[in-house]
């Protein structure tokens, strides 16, 4: 997805430190792009790297039946450290 076709309403500020900023300026040059438009295209690219297997992934027929055979399964008693896990505060809490 290029930035040039997406319609820009919204504004995201980033800090950094020198080194960085030229860093980025220099990586952006090379791509003959602004930095906003270097950053935007890096940052949507990333974004769908990190977000691709949590949206959709896709099983041949077989794979897709043993899926739906696991989903359908009834759940078994949870493991002992899985409980530990689940009932005990956390880090955030």
């Amino acid at each position: 997805m290029s930035t040039l076709a997406i319609h820009k309403t919204e504004r995201i500020d980033v800090r950094a430190n020198v080194t960085v900023k030229q860093l980025l300026q220099d990586a952006a040059r090379t791509c003959h792009k602004s930095v906003s438009e270097f950053l935007l295209d890096a940052g949507i690219t990333a974004a769908n790297q990190t977000l691709a297997d949590r949206r959709r992934f896709e099983l041949d027929g077989t794979n897709w039946n043993e899926f739906q055979r696991a989903l359908d399964r009834p759940v078994q008693a949870p493991h002992s450290r899985m409980k530990t896990l689940l009932t005990e505060p956390g880090v955030l809490d």
